[in-house]
């Protein structure tokens, strides 16, 4: 072995590596993001749970219990108009509050008799992160009861078996078109561009608007068919139950892979090589994943990183999945994560097209 060749290859690669910026700049990027996504904003502890509590009491007793729920630092009380029981369920409903909390009027006396539960903690079934937070509050000791006295009550609602599916089977429905579309369309005119087709797409009178929806259009397509599929295989094989209206579950989706889409044609006139198309759809990924609320609790990490989240598609998707299928929520229910994924759409797919003007031009 000619030691001296060796080096020569090994510089060559090294100076066209420095060349390549942006592969050099995944190599630093994305150790560097799964370092601070793991390290700051994954937290396991839930913190700060939007929560509202109807007090029937008034008495000194419950505002003891008011006092002690708020210095736990589980919830964040919420103002939300709610007088009853029946108007804490509909905030929960609509995703206004993950928990609600009912002291009853008669909560004194139930708390000397002991014979019936004193609070009653209302949780929403269609986020798991929220059940441990439940669980904390029924070991919540109360005031006037006795150690041994189970004094709380707690109510999963829209999933009271607790099944995992439930929760799982509407968010891969955001997770599978995610990491299929993003990559698909991020390959999209990459792979014109190195089969020479641009430069034939060039020479046509096609405008960048034309050319961008060309691209997207089939996709559209597809990932309705991805839907599809996982509603289907979701209620034949694990029953996961479709509460909402059909028609919403697609229009929520059909903004979704727009936005994803417009993120994959976004990515192609970044790239370069096809690999380098598939460094970035990766590089989105993991955000996405890990601070949409798929898998770990959004309530528990920090508001730097909740601030982050609130940009990334696939956090308002999962609010809207979730809402309509699992808690039988409406779009206008969710108004504020309909308009943002659709405004995070169309500011993408502009940038998206503008971008894709320069290169025609």
């Amino acid at each position: 072995m000619n030691t001296t060749r060796l080096l020569a290859i090994v510089v060559k690669e090294l100076r066209q590596l420095r060349r390549d910026r942006l592969t050099f700049a995944m190599i630093l990027g994305i150790p560097t993001m799964q370092l601070l996504l793991f390290g700051f904003a994954i937290n396991l502890d839930i913190r700060h749970i939007d929560a509202a509590i109807v007090d029937q009491a008034q008495t000194a007793r419950s505002r003891e219990i008011v006092a002690s729920i708020e210095a736990t630092g589980l919830l964040t009380l919420q103002d939300v108009p709610a007088d009853t029981p029946q108007q804490l369920g509909d905030a929960l409903r609509r995703g206004r509050i993950s928990v609600g909390i009912v002291l009853p009027p008669d909560l004194d006396r139930r708390l000397e008799l002991r014979d019936r539960a004193a609070m009653q903690v209302m949780v929403d079934g269609s986020d798991p992160t929220v059940q441990s937070a439940a669980r904390q509050l029924a070991a919540l000791p109360l005031p006037g009861g006795r150690a041994n006295y189970q004094g709380v009550e707690v109510v999963n609602f829209y999933n009271p078996e607790r099944r995992a599916p439930v929760n799982t089977v509407p968010g891969l429905i955001g997770l599978i078109l995610t990491m299929t579309l993003v990559m698909f369309t991020g390959m999209a005119l990459v792979r014109e561009r190195e089969r020479g087709n641009l430069e034939m797409l060039i020479a046509t009178p096609v405008s960048p608007w034309e050319l961008t929806l060309g691209k997207v259009l089939p996709f559209v397509a597809i990932g309705l068919v991805q839907v599809t599929v996982v509603l289907v295989l979701g209620k034949l094989v694990f029953a996961v139950p479709i509460r909402g209206l059909l028609v919403e579950v697609y229009a929520s989706a059909l903004l979704f892979i727009i936005a994803n889409l417009s993120l994959g044609i976004l990515i192609s006139t970044l790239a370069k090589s096809q690999f380098q198309a598939m460094q970035l759809a990766f590089f989105t990924f993991l955000p996405q994943i890990l601070l949409s609320g798929f898998m770990f609790p959004y309530a528990g990490m920090p508001r730097e990183a909740q601030w982050l989240s609130e940009i990334l598609p696939m956090t308002h998707f999962i609010r809207l999945i979730r809402g309509i299928m699992v808690r039988g929520a409406r779009l206008s229910d969710l108004p504020n994560d309909m308009l943002a994924l659709a405004a995070i759409g169309a500011v993408l797919l502009t940038i998206s097209t503008l971008r894709i003007s320069k290169r025609l031009d």
